[in-house]
């Protein structure tokens, strides 16, 4: 149940017969009918702008328009009124019983509530975290991570068919130097002392991977050539690294459908076959790009390369795909894994990427349009960086590590479901600060908590209400009159609920998860403020004593409440708390 969007069509149908009325001339192009939540709750329920967007092209008032759109709502029984503000703003207030029965659908429809079609099963990929394969993940993968498993459940939720993949990025050459510094603590293993150069990996845990290779191999590669020892320790190594990965996502509650190598592009055809297709597009080749913005001309030395017209779709300059030696650019690879992306079929291309990966946005968006003629839209998001503190100082880096704090530090520090939520606490583009303390403390100040108290909250009523031998099972709630449910708390709460399914849907629309945190919120603020009111005045209690159909009532509401933040912590990734301890 979607009260928005039957509003709305009661609005459009209304137009509809204003223009059969002559009231309105045939014709008018209805698309920008919005009906939403108004600025100002004290000014209604909703608020819809037909008038401002129709007056236009009817060469009419607004005010006309709105004054002829409110007589007619007016007359229907689910507006109680329709006020027109300003130049031609329309402001409804609708009948309680409306409230009323979004409580009851919330309770019918349990999890399903809020669910949506509106991805009609297209077919979507959502690439996320593809961390290079050098090490543990750290924070700033965890803040990708989880906006990216957050994302692929939200559009799950709203009716698209969602792959999650990561993308190994196991083809370049930051796996010679895992499996170099992996040998220093193979050599080590044997007794032997070695020093860690710079740009070799000297973090901890290699110490493990090197005994494990020391185990499997025995002394086969000491006082061996690289030549001879390279490749079979780099794919070693990657191998015991993607374990490693694959469990810190385990303890993070991330799950990849796919894990795509980028190794297996090489030697494959793969890659040529992508470049073949650009090329018969008429997109690829011979040139000399124009010097660099900000270097000199005497710093440029121009010289001929291979090129992708990628101008052609959208970049601000042409990109170089092979290096003057013959080989591929890194830029090569990343078109021929997202050519195998639009050959497996999808409608709809999502990848996460880090903020230091602004510069690749264009380009990417161009590859995917030449690729695809434009079928295939991409969808690049950037993740910012996390700052995070620890009594009131920045949190020093993992000694596991070596160089920087690692997803499992945190997840140890706070846990699985802390870490999702304040993740998603701010919008991905934004900087994240995250205090180790402020988010385990027992505050409104803290979203985590603030949303659990009120799940927990909820369901402590119903344990007491079961106790006192009141039915509280959602088909029994479901049936409650909820006629005497007239309160503005308690309206306020059930205006809240019905915002769930067209919050959903915008949160899927523009791929932004952290809507569903800030409404979370929201909805967590107005079943404290009833529970408050509750303190002063014990009509709005949910219990009333030796009264079990009033007690239902407001248990139901309450109850639908759960509801919600269940299926909206689902989406983030978060287990309801049952309890508070």
């Amino acid at each position: 149940m979607n009260l928005f969007t039957d509003i709305r069509d009661l609005v459009l149908e209304t137009l509809a017969a204003m223009q059969a009325g002559g009231q309105l001339p045939e014709g008018l192009d209805l698309a920008n009918v919005t009906v939403e939540p108004p600025r100002d709750p004290a000014h209604g329920d909703m608020a819809t702008n037909a008038a401002m967007v129709l007056a236009k092209p009817a060469g009419l008032k607004p005010r006309d328009i709105a004054d002829a759109l409110a007589a007619r709502l007016a007359d229907d029984p689910r507006i109680d009124s329709a006020d027109v503000a300003g130049p031609g703003f329309l402001n409804l207030r609708l009948s309680p019983v409306l409230w009323q029965s979004v409580t009851q659908a919330a309770l019918k429809e349990g999890v399903n509530f809020g669910r949506s079609t509106m991805g009609k099963g297209k077919r979507v990929n959502v690439e996320y975290v593809s961390a290079n394969p050098t090490g543990p993940l750290h924070v700033g993968h965890t803040r990708g991570a989880v906006f990216g498993d957050a994302l692929a459940s939200l559009l799950d939720f709203v009716g698209y068919e969602v792959t999650r993949e990561y993308y190994i990025n196991d083809g370049g050459a930051q796996v010679d130097v895992l499996a170099r510094s992996v040998y220093l603590r193979y050599l080590e293993a044997h007794g032997q002392a070695v020093a860690f150069a710079d740009g070799t990996y000297p973090g901890d845990y290699l110490i493990e991977v090197g005994e494990a290779l020391k185990a499997e191999v025995g002394d086969a590669y000491l006082d061996e050539p690289e030549n001879v020892w390279l490749e079979p320790i780099r794919d070693f190594a990657t191998d015991r690294m993607m374990a490693l990965i694959r469990e810190d996502l385990a303890a993070l509650g991330v799950k990849m459908d796919v894990f795509y190598s980028e190794k297996s592009l090489y030697g494959t055809g793969r890659i040529e076959a992508a470049i073949e297709d650009l090329r018969g597009k008429g997109l690829i080749y011979r040139g000399v790009l124009e010097p660099p913005k900000g270097k000199m001309p005497e710093d440029w030395e121009p010289r001929e390369q291979t090129l992708f017209k990628s101008t052609e779709h959208g970049d601000d300059v042409d990109r170089p795909i092979m290096k003057s030696d013959g080989g591929w650019t890194y830029f090569a690879p990343d078109i021929a894994y997202h050519y195998d992306k639009i050959s497996r079929g999808f409608d709809l291309l999502i990848d996460v990427f880090g903020a230091d990966h602004g510069g690749y946005v264009k380009r990417m968006k161009a590859a995917v349009s030449a690729l695809s003629n434009g079928r295939v839209p991409v969808d690049i998001k950037l993740c910012q960086l996390v700052k995070l503190y620890k009594n009131g100082e920045p949190f020093k880096m993992s000694k596991r590590a070596g160089t920087f704090v690692t997803l499992r530090d945190v997840v140890d520090l706070v846990g699985a479901d802390v870490t999702r939520f304040v993740m998603l606490t701010r919008k991905n583009d934004a900087p994240l600060d995250f205090d180790f303390d402020k988010v385990l403390e027992q505050s409104k100040d803290n979203p985590v908590f603030y949303v659990q108290y009120a799940n927990a909250r909820v369901n402590s009523v119903l344990r007491k209400a079961s106790e006192a031998g009141i039915a509280v099972d959602d088909a029994t709630l479901a049936q409650a009159d909820l006629s005497g449910l007239s309160h503005e708390a308690e309206l306020n709460v059930a205006r809240k609920i019905a915002e769930w399914p067209r919050l959903v849907e915008i949160a899927g629309r523009t791929n932004e998860p952290h809507r569903v945190a800030f409404y979370l919120y929201d909805l967590a603020s107005d079943l404290h403020s009833l529970w408050n009111r509750g303190n002063d005045d014990p009509s709005l209690r949910f219990i009333q004593e030796g009264d079990f159909a009033t007690s239902q009532a407001k248990i139901a509401l309450a109850r639908a409440v759960t509801v919600v933040i269940s299926s909206g912590l689902g989406i983030l990734g978060v287990t309801p708390a049952e309890e508070m301890r």
